[in-house]
Formats: structure tokens, C-alpha cells, sequence
């Protein structure tokens, strides 16, 4: 009776040491809800955003901007480090996602109306000058910073999606997707044209084990195959098809990120591709002061080598011709979620590019 009772006592601390440590992992994933703030930017809406400010003296304040289909949680493993090193830190939801803000207009998504809000979210902040960061459809607003406001930074990095040079759309999607068949053998933004359809929210919405999976696969080819091409991501999503997610994120992590897109819906994320495949984008442009169409201060540019939409050839090109002052470019053996999968990298290679402006 006594071996009994021992041994249903160690399997109760055992299992209490487990919860306990499931608990600080789930803990630790989580970034901290009271650094988190709301402002309203001066078109009226509300951004949500995590703020810490510098902890050293002389350290400055970085801007991290995420993209599809994401929140700031994106930048996890950026923000612990830059804080931890004393950096400040200004990181927001995106409009349409997170806490943030959620029209359905696209209009509302025009890269010079976002500009002028990340802008603001610094002026909250008292932020005069800043280095901003991005990665996805966060480094085309980071192009157009350095295109609309080049006072109010220092120097300007791109993840994966280097600078989006306005010219592109001049010509038409379908025309632009069709020259990208012509060049790689397949259409890169065929997926564009599913994103910005009607009733493409609820499709994703209903199948969203196969979307995080094949929008975070661990076998980067499934990108050429059945997420790029046109027609191939929504013919995926319909017959319900699951490949294996990256291990770069952790079953906790991917939960957390599923449960963020079924609470907030697809609707509004959407928006940031309608505007690519009308005229809205292209016709925003048009504001772009013409001596800003380069880049006068300095560049880093994190290409993904596995990446098969923002081909990192044909990125390094483009921002090799933008760029009239140093840049720094780093390639990495990973696919398009690069400051996940390659972060102890990436954070190294940003820390000494940002050590030696």
C-alpha cells in the first residue's frame, strides 16, 4: 500500500511539472499584452501596437512591419532580442489584422495612407527618426516610407519582398503574371487573382488547417506547385489538402496564429491584394515624389533563397537598382518566412548592419 501511494505521488508531481512547464512555454510564446498600446492615427482608425521604449542610451527606436497573413507576432524572436539589447521597438498589427483596425474598403489599404499612419504611430511615440524593418507586404509600406517620409528614418531593411518599384503596375495583373509565367515557368502571383476574389475570405476561412500549412510548409516546392499558379491555391484549399507545416513554428505557435484568423475573419487582410489587382495601387503611386523613387540612405535587403514567389534573384535586382547608397544584402537557405525559420541568423546579421550605420 505504501509503494502504492508513492508512486500515485510521483506520477501527480510528475504531471504538475509538466503543466508547470507547458504553461512557461506557452508563456514565453506570448508577447507581453501590457506593452501593447492603441492609437487613434489621423484618418480616425485605431492600430494596435507593441511599444518598448530604448533601455540604452543612443540605441534607436526600429519599426518592424509584418505582412499576410500575420500580426506583429511575426517578429517574436526580433522583438525579444532588440529589447533585450536596449533597442526601442515599435511594432503594429498592420491594418486589417490583430487589434487593428479592419475596414473592408480596399481603398482604405493604400500604401500612401498606411505610410502616413506608421508615421503617426511614431509621432505617438515621439519618435523623430527611426530605422524601419519589414518582411511581405511589410516591406512594400517600407518602400514607400523612404519614398513619402526618407526625413523620418535612418535606414530601411527588407525581408524576403525587397523594394516594389511603382513601375510594375503599370502594367495590368493579368499582364504581370503572365510575364512572370513567361520568366519562371509558372505564374508567381496566380494567387493574387484567388485572393481578390469574391467569397475567396470564406473559403480560406473554412479550410484553415490546409491554408497555415501550405502558407508555412515545410517542403518549400509545395509553393511552385499548388500555392503560386493561378487557379492551384483555391483548387488546394477546396479538396481540403494538409502538408506538413514548417517546423520553424511550434504546434503552440500555429494554434495561436489558426485561432487569430478564425476570431478575426480574412476579409479585411484580403484587401491588402485587391488593391494590386485593380488600378488602386497603381493609381496611388502616381503621388510619389519623382526624386524619391531611390533610395538615398542606407538598405538592407534579407533575401529568402527558397523562396518562390518573391524570387530572391530577381529581388536583389531590383533593390540593387533603387538603392544609391550602401547596401547590405544577406541571403539565406530558407523559404519566404525568413526571420522564422533563419532568426538567430537574421537578428545577427540586422544587429551588426544596424551597429555600423
Amino acid at each position: 500500500m505504501l509503494y502504492q501511494a508513492l508512486t500515485a505521488v510521483f506520477w501527480i508531481l510528475s504531471a504538475l511539472s509538466a503543466l508547470a512547464t507547458a504553461q512557461t512555454a506557452s508563456n514565453a510564446s506570448l508577447l507581453d499584452p501590457s506593452l501593447y498600446k492603441d492609437v487613434n492615427v489621423s484618418r480616425g482608425l485605431v492600430y494596435h501596437y507593441y511599444y518598448s521604449p530604448p533601455s540604452q542610451v543612443g540605441k534607436p527606436t526600429l519599426l518592424l512591419l509584418h505582412g499576410f497573413p500575420s500580426t506583429s507576432y511575426d517578429w517574436r524572436h526580433q522583438i525579444a532580442f532588440f529589447q533585450d539589447k536596449g533597442y526601442g521597438l515599435v511594432v503594429p498589427d498592420m491594418l486589417g489584422y490583430g487589434g487593428t483596425a479592419k475596414p473592408v474598403d480596399p481603398e482604405f489599404y493604400k500604401s500612401s495612407l498606411i505610410s502616413r499612419d506608421m508615421v503617426d504611430l511614431l509621432d505617438a511615440e515621439s519618435v523623430n527618426e527611426a530605422i524601419v524593418i519589414g518582411h511581405d507586404w511589410g516591406s512594400k509600406i517600407v518602400g514607400r516610407l523612404a519614398n513619402y517620409f526618407p526625413e523620418r528614418f535612418s535606414a530601411f531593411a527588407f525581408f524576403s519582398l525587397g523594394y516594389f518599384p511603382p513601375a510594375v503596375l503599370e502594367r495590368s495583373y493579368a499582364e504581370l503574371n503572365n510575364i512572370t509565367e513567361q520568366v519562371f515557368g509558372y505564374g508567381i502571383f496566380g494567387y493574387w487573382g484567388f485572393f481578390s476574389k469574391e467569397g475567396a475570405d470564406n473559403i480560406i476561412e473554412s479550410h484553415l488547417d490546409s491554408f497555415f500549412n501550405v502558407t508555412f510548409p515545410a517542403d518549400n516546392i509545395v509553393w511552385i506547385t499548388d500555392f503560386a499558379p493561378l487557379g492551384a491555391l483555391q483548387a488546394w484549399l477546396e479538396a481540403d489538402k494538409i502538408t506538413a507545416a514548417g517546423s520553424y513554428i511550434t504546434p503552440e505557435e500555429r494554434a495561436l496564429q489558426i485561432d487569430a484568423m478564425r476570431d478575426e475573419g480574412m476579409t479585411a487582410a484580403l484587401c491588402w491584394y485587391e488593391i494590386m489587382t485593380s488600378t488602386i495601387e497603381r493609381d496611388d503611386n502616381q503621388g510619389i515624389p519623382q526624386e524619391n523613387l531611390t533610395i538615398k540612405k542606407p538598405v538592407f535587403f534579407g533575401a529568402a533563397l527558397e523562396d518562390y514567389v518573391a524570387v530572391a534573384a530577381s529581388q536583389i535586382a531590383s533593390i540593387l537598382q533603387v538603392s544609391e547608397n550602401t547596401t547590405t544584402i544577406q541571403q539565406y537557405d530558407s523559404g519566404h518566412w525568413v526571420m522564422l525559420e533563419a532568426k538567430d541568423q537574421v537578428n545577427s546579421d540586422l544587429l551588426s548592419w544596424i551597429e555600423n550605420l
